[in-house]
């Protein structure tokens, strides 16, 4: 139930300075080194890891060209009832205990159709806002015993740090509890797990924390001990079974946002701190999910950097040990004027289909229309399958991006996103633990204007050239009687002190960022004052009032989270 859309009015805070430290040459001529060490493992790609966001006010979740669209797509994960709206939603009744807005066929048992027409796992958000535990106990009873559908994964509440704890009573999250604290919070979060576990115990319980480097991360309001993720952990902790987190990095202009994933190594790090910290001997079976994420509080929302981020950003997680990532949203919609970015009409919707409504004078493309988004997305099924190898792999020079993946069937694909708007890119690619075969090679690519992936046969395993703003996955078959010789090791796993490097001269996966290093957060003036922000680390955002909709100034971007506003589909 979060409305998105930019208002010329309102003065709007700068962004975190240190968003574009990396940011990508324009012009770069220079060949592009890629290393690929196809015998390093980190790890497998998890069964149900590329997620979507669902909401009960997407009337065309379910239809039949939708579910199409995302089985294509590889989804295997449908995140339900949606966003802040979760924790205002009654499962049974199927309502908003605010009267907000819900569309027919959207009901629990239409989800959990649509979810198995997608060959999606569900993830569900018990309402913590006005829900209690009796009655996620009860949701948990008619799925897995009246119905057996077998829903594995509940996180319990949406954002709730963002219940107006941490400022002054101003938040967007429903909580009608009276002690809004991080203490209730954990204290209730057991209840919830004696509940949902004593109905089936094969359920997974998810902790809501805050994004490490976002705001409220490390704040502390009166009369609290600790910040939000050390008192939740410290009483929970032995209580659940994955932590969640919202990852929306942001920045000031689009080679901003797509530098964003090198923050990533650093924001795990934090995490598994945490949870080694708390969980004790259960650690190691604790699980990470971001259960949010898109290029909200950038420029970009529909066009093609925001596609480049997609894939990019959930191999990062992946790599990183994230074992679910779901992006935001199915279809949207938007309040705001299409802008250009790039030369390229950017829609400024958080969906990957097109709602077909119209803003400023301009409409977005027919319903279910598919953004450069989806596509993005859509080029993970030419890389990796649930259960292939992550191999270890790097760039030198920060404007392009690699990930590689062993597959099942003995073949090595490797995905290389060239960053820049206007430049080819030469790159030349070197490997260890793996000889492919020589000749030209089998592409997948996703180029700016596409409107499908576009498979070819182009360059060598050694040697491609990569359109601008490209997603390109070579697809490599291993040289004759090599087949099977390597196999590939597990990587060092990532601590608080330690990250795995490549090479101390390149930027790739695990070898991006510094570890802890600060995601933008933005410093409010006291410990419990009128910043906020969900996971979107490199805005500054503020509160006020504006028709009785929680107005956020960020990075840029206005964001309204309304919850009986009919316009756009999902929060």
């Amino acid at each position: 139930m979060r409305l998105r859309f930019v208002a010329g009015a309102v003065a709007v805070l700068a962004a975190s300075a240190g968003v574009g430290a990396l940011a990508p040459s324009a012009g770069a001529a220079a060949t592009v080194g890629i290393k690929v060490d196809a015998g390093t493992s980190l790890g497998t790609v998890p069964s149900s890891g590329v997620g979507l966001n669902t909401g009960v006010g997407d009337d065309r979740m379910g239809t039949a060209k939708v579910t199409s669209l995302m089985k294509a797509a590889g989804v295997r994960q449908l995140r339900y009832p949606g966003g802040s709206g979760a924790d205002d939603f009654h499962w049974k009744t199927h309502t908003m205990g605010n009267g907000g807005w819900i569309v027919p066929n959207t009901d629990f048992d239409s989800f959990m159709a649509t979810a198995k027409k997608v060959g999606a796992q569900p993830i569900l958000t018990a309402n913590y806002g006005s829900g209690t535990p009796k009655e996620a106990a009860d949701w948990v009873k008619y799925a897995n015993v009246d119905k057996g559908y077998g829903v594995k994964y509940w996180e319990i509440g949406n954002e709730v740090y963002g219940n107006g704890h941490y400022a002054n009573g101003k938040g967007w999250e429903t909580d009608n509890h009276a002690d809004k604290s991080p203490k209730e919070y954990g204290k209730n979060l057991v209840a919830y797990a004696k509940a949902m576990k004593a109905v089936d115990p094969t359920v997974k319980i998810g902790a809501v924390l805050t994004t490490p480097g976002g705001w409220p991360d490390k704040e502390k309001a009166p009369g609290d001990s600790a910040d939000w993720n050390n008192t939740v952990l410290s009483i929970a902790g032995s209580s659940i079974d994955f932590v969640i987190v919202h990852w929306y990095p942001g920045g000031k202009t689009a080679a901003d946002l797509l530098n964003t994933p090198s923050k990533i190594a650093g924001v795990t790090s934090e995490l598994r701190s945490l949870i080694a910290k708390y969980a004790g001997s259960r650690a190691a079976s604790v699980e990470i999910a971001v259960t949010e994420t898109d290029a909200e509080f950038s420029p970009v929302k529909t066009s093609q950097a925001a596609a480049l981020f997609a894939p990019d950003t959930y191999m990062t997680w992946f790599e990183q040990g994230a074992t679910h990532v779901d992006w935001w949203n199915l279809h949207n919609g938007s309040g705001q004027a299409p802008t250009t970015v790039n030369g390229e009409t950017d829609y400024q919707d958080g969906g990957i289909l097109s709602a077909g409504t119209c803003a400023g004078g301009k409409c977005q493309p027919p319903r279910d229309t598919p953004f450069p988004t989806y596509w993005g997305i859509r080029s993970l099924t030419a890389l990796a399958k649930p259960g292939d190898t992550m191999v270890k792999s790097s760039s030198r020079n920060s404007s392009v991006a690699v990930h590689a993946v062993r597959s099942s069937k003995g073949g090595l694909n490797v995905m290389l996103i060239n960053k820049s708007p206007k430049n080819a890119a030469q790159v030349s690619l070197s490997y260890a633990g793996y000889t492919p075969a020589a000749g030209a090679v089998t592409t997948v690519s996703y180029a700016k204007g596409d409107t499908d992936l576009t498979t070819a046969k182009r360059g060598t395993a050694a040697a491609q050239k990569l359109p601008p703003y490209s997603i390109t996955t070579l697809q490599l078959k291993p040289a004759p009687g090599t087949a099977g010789a390597d196999k590939p090791t597990p990587a060092a796993t990532p601590t608080a002190a330690t990250l795995v490097d490549a090479d101390p001269d390149t930027t790739g996966t695990r070898a991006q960022g510094e570890v802890g290093a600060p995601v933008g957060r933005p410093t409010p003036n006291s410990t419990s004052g009128d910043l906020a922000s969900t996971g979107a680390s490199s805005a500054v955002v503020t509160y006020s009032a504006l028709g009785g909709l929680l107005v956020i100034a960020a990075g840029g971007v206005l964001v309204l989270r309304g919850r009986r506003r009919r316009g756009l589909h999902g929060k």
